[in-house]
C-alpha cells in the first residue's frame, strides 16, 4: 500500500496528515554539520551520491517524516547546461559566465553532471522504508533563468525582469532551454526512483501578472505536460513562492496534482480558493518553527483545521532555517502526528 504522503498527493484526503519539511535535511541537524565538516563544501557533497544520500536519509531516521526530499541544489540544472557553479562562503552560489554578458548558445552542455544525482536517488530509494516517499525536485525555469542571467541571486531579480522585458525572444529561448534540460532532468529522477517530484519557483513573487503568465504558469504547465505524458501516475508538486492571488490561476492552469502554498497565504483563503479536491501543500511560517512555544502550536492547528475539508500535506511555508533548534521540530511533528480529521 502507498505511503501516507502518496496517498495524500494522489488526491486521498486521509484522517492523519503527512508531514515533511522542505530543507528538512540541512543545517540545523547536528549530524549533517558533523558530516560536512568531514566532508568540506556544499557543492562536493552533492556530487558525493553516499554522503547525499546519507543527509537526504539523516531527518528520517531522526524524526520519521513522511517524505524523503532529495538533498541537491536547483542549481545543478545551469551546471548540466554547461555554466560553472560555485558556492562562496557568505555570499551564496555563484554561475558563470551570467547569460547578461554571453549567449546562451556559447554554453556547452555537460549531461553527465546530472548522473550523480540519479545515484543519490537509488540509494536513498533502497535505504527507505515503504511506507517512505522519495521526493524528487527541479527548480521551475524562471527561477534557474533568475541565476544563469544575474550570476547569482538578487532582491527583486532586477536585471533578469529587465532582459525579458528587453529581448522577449532571447529571454524565451533561456526558459525553454532550462524547460528542455528540466524534463529529463526530473525523468531521470524518477526513472532512479522518485515517487513524486516538486517544482521550486522560489522568486515567481517578483512578477507582474502577465510575466507570471509567460514566464511562470506557460513553462511549468509545458514541464507537467511531458512529464505527465511519460509518468502519468507520479504526483507533480508545484510551489510557486510568493505567488499570492495568482496562486489559483497557477493551479488550474499548470496541470500539477498539488500545490505549495508559503506562509503569506491565509490557508483559509486558500481553502475556499483553490479547485475542489486539489492537495495543498503547507503552510507554516518557517520563523515561527524557529521561535516555538505555544504559539508554534496555535498556528499550526489553525492551518490542520482550514485544510481538513481536503488532502492536506503539512510543510512550511519555505526552508527550515539553519538555526532552527531541533526540539521545536519534534514540538511540531508531535502536534501534527496527534491531529486526527
Amino acid at each position: 500500500m502507498p505511503g501516507l504522503l502518496l496517498r495524500t498527493l494522489t488526491g486521498e484526503n486521509t484522517a492523519e496528515r503527512p508531514v515533511w519539511l522542505m530543507r528538512q535535511a540541512g543545517r540545523y541537524l547536528p549530524e549533517y554539520r558533523a558530516l560536512r565538516a568531514s566532508k568540506g563544501g556544499f557543492l562536493p557533497l552533492v556530487y558525493d551520491s553516499e554522503a547525499a544520500a546519507e543527509i537526504t536519509l539523516q531527518p528520517i531516521r531522526r524524526f520519521g517524516f513522511d517524505g524523503a526530499i532529495l538533498f541537491s541544489d536547483i542549481l545543478i540544472v545551469p551546471y548540466a547546461m554547461g555554466q560553472d557553479l560555485e558556492f562562496l562562503v557568505g555570499e551564496g552560489p555563484h554561475l558563470s559566465p551570467r547569460l547578461l554578458d554571453t549567449a546562451l548558445s556559447s554554453l556547452s552542455a555537460v549531461p553527465e553532471r546530472l548522473e550523480p544525482i540519479y545515484e543519490t536517488v537509488k540509494l536513498v530509494r533502497a535505504a527507505l522504508p515503504a511506507d517512505k516517499t522519495m521526493l524528487g525536485f527541479a527548480g521551475s525555469p524562471w527561477t534557474v533563468a533568475t541565476y544563469m542571467v544575474n550570476g547569482e541571486g538578487s532582491r527583486d531579480q532586477h536585471d533578469t525582469r529587465a532582459y525579458a522585458y528587453r529581448d522577449r525572444a532571447g529571454f524565451q529561448a533561456i526558459i525553454d532551454a532550462i524547460g528542455a534540460v528540466t524534463v529529463e532532468y526530473l525523468a531521470g529522477q524518477i526513472q532512479a526512483g522518485a515517487e513524486a517530484v516538486q517544482l521550486f519557483d522560489s522568486w515567481s513573487g517578483s512578477l507582474a501578472p502577465a510575466e507570471f503568465e509567460r514566464w511562470v504558469i506557460a513553462p511549468n504547465a509545458a514541464i507537467v505536460r511531458q512529464l505527465k505524458a511519460r509518468f502519468p501516475q507520479v504526483p507533480v508538486i508545484g510551489f510557486p513562492k510568493g505567488a499570492g492571488e495568482k496562486l489559483a490561476a497557477y493551479a488550474r492552469e499548470t496541470g500539477v496534482d498539488a500545490v505549495g502554498i508559503d506562509e503569506t497565504i491565509d490557508p483559509l483563503w486558500a481553502a475556499k480558493t483553490l479547485p475542489a479536491g486539489m492537495p495543498v501543500q503547507g503552510n507554516l511560517d518557517p520563523l515561527l518553527l524557529l521561535a516555538g512555544g505555544e504559539e508554534l502550536d496555535r498556528q499550526a492547528l489553525h492551518i490542520l483545521e482550514a485544510f481538513a475539508d481536503r488532502p492536506h500535506v503539512f510543510n512550511l511555508g519555505h526552508g527550515i532555517g539553519q538555526t532552527t533548534p531541533v526540539e521545536h521540530v519534534g514540538q511540531l511533528l508531535a502536534l501534527v502526528r496527534g491531529w486526527k480529521r
